[in-house]
């Protein structure tokens, strides 16, 4: 007979790892599976990020974003001291470049305060010039907390420490479908089959197709959004100190372009946020049909189009415009050039969004008898990841 393992995890990205630890924390004896349909770790939204270590300055008081990115950027940075993973706490500014965003602004600083960030503070132009000497802002917030990682290297860390205490993980396996029997799962791949007392559903961009495989009836589904980054010139790099931010647009869940300076020396401009034809597609030639059927086919699409389809094709339109990206770069830094900026990366953004047009703007993750289902993870969730552990390995009981 197969071997029954107390947990199953699909998927091998940075919160299935930080999840599989915390399970081995809480009891070392847990017999448990990782399963990944790719051939290593971090291969979609963990490897694809721009490697923020995030403050939480941004998050709803309360909410989970919030509650999780603080606790889990104490225990990143414990993590990585006790590893010897890299990293650097180099802070970053949030910049109003017009009197219309101090409001917001402001709204942000409290909110940072409410979240116990103590250090934060409201500094002057002058001020701002002082930390970015090129950055063009009317106000701004300083964030001493922010910092820099490759959460790449994190993810191959937390992989060692699982197979250290005992857990498993096989690749190339995707998952076709997951049958509760009784109290066992079974949990199918295109090759094989595994059992389980538990299973936690991990998968980011595919979450909600695996969710739908467990039956749970989520009334959420992920829509792809593509980020585009252009790279600074190395002879350019000087233009940008550490991180530069601007002030979000509140009704939208994303930061807007920006400028990170990676563990690499590399300066990352951008991202732009643009619908993706497929999950798992970062080129704007990747298409999947089954990927946009899903998309096209669901009405809480069509009612998020109709509130931002000017927003929409604004990102559309520098996708494919890098005179309009770089207009939008030089907000923040206005002697940007389009010759300073060659072709960087590009991530997909797993965006749950529910059945009335909503942006699920807070991580979302659904228990239901011996199933977990992690539906919206979206940013900081690499930065919350053993936080998420932490709460996903208090839900479940072996």
């Amino acid at each position: 007979m197969s071997k029954t393992y107390d947990v199953i995890i699909a998927g091998a990205g940075i919160i299935g790892l930080a999840t599989g630890i915390k399970l081995l924390e809480h009891d070392p004896n847990c017999t448990l599976l990782i399963i990944e349909k790719e051939n290593g770790p971090a291969q979609h939204q963990t490897g694809n990020n721009s490697g923020v270590i995030h403050s939480g300055i941004y998050y709803k008081p309360g909410s989970l974003k919030a509650k999780n990115c603080i606790r889990g950027y104490n225990l990143l940075l414990e993590f990585c001291r006790k590893e010897d993973v890299p990293f650097e706490i180099c802070g970053k500014v949030i910049s109003a470049t017009s009197e219309g965003e101090i409001a917001s602004l402001k709204s942000i600083y409290e909110r940072g305060l409410a979240n116990g960030l103590e250090k934060i503070r409201m500094i002057s132009e002058v001020e701002l010039k002082e930390l970015e000497p090129h950055a063009a802002g009317i106000k701004g917030i300083h964030v001493p907390y922010t910092g820099i990682i490759d959460y790449k290297t994190v993810s191959n860390k937390y992989r060692e420490k699982i197979e250290s205490a005992g857990g498993e993980l096989v690749f190339n396996e995707k998952i076709t479908s997951v049958s509760g029997l009784s109290t066992i799962n079974e949990v199918i791949t295109r090759n094989r089959s595994f059992q389980s007392k538990v299973f936690i559903n991990c998968c980011g961009l595919q979450s909600d197709e695996v969710a739908r495989h467990t039956g749970d009836s989520i009334n959420t589904r992920i829509i792809p959004f593509r980020g585009e980054y252009y790279k600074l010139k190395p002879e350019k790099r000087y233009l940008v100190k550490n991180l530069i931010y601007p002030v979000p647009d509140p009704s939208f869940p994303f930061l807007g372009v920006h400028f990170t300076r990676m563990t690499n020396g590399e300066v990352e401009a951008g991202p732009n946020a643009v619908l993706a034809f497929k999950k798992e597609g970062y080129k704007r030639s990747s298409f999947s049909i089954k990927d946009s059927v899903k998309t096209f086919s669901w009405g809480g699409f069509y009612r998020i189009a109709a509130k931002y389809y000017k927003t929409g094709l604004g990102e559309f339109y520098r996708s494919f415009s890098k005179r309009a990206f770089v207009r939008a770069l030089q907000k923040l830094i206005p002697e940007i050039t389009e010759s300073d900026l060659i072709k960087g990366g590009a991530g997909v953004r797993a965006q749950a969004i529910d059945n009335r047009g909503n942006l699920v703007d807070d991580f979302l993750i659904s228990r239901k008898g011996n199933i977990v289902n992690v539906i919206n993870a979206p940013s900081p969730a690499a930065t919350s990841s053993l936080a998420i552990g932490e709460h996903i390995a208090k839900l479940i009981s072996i």
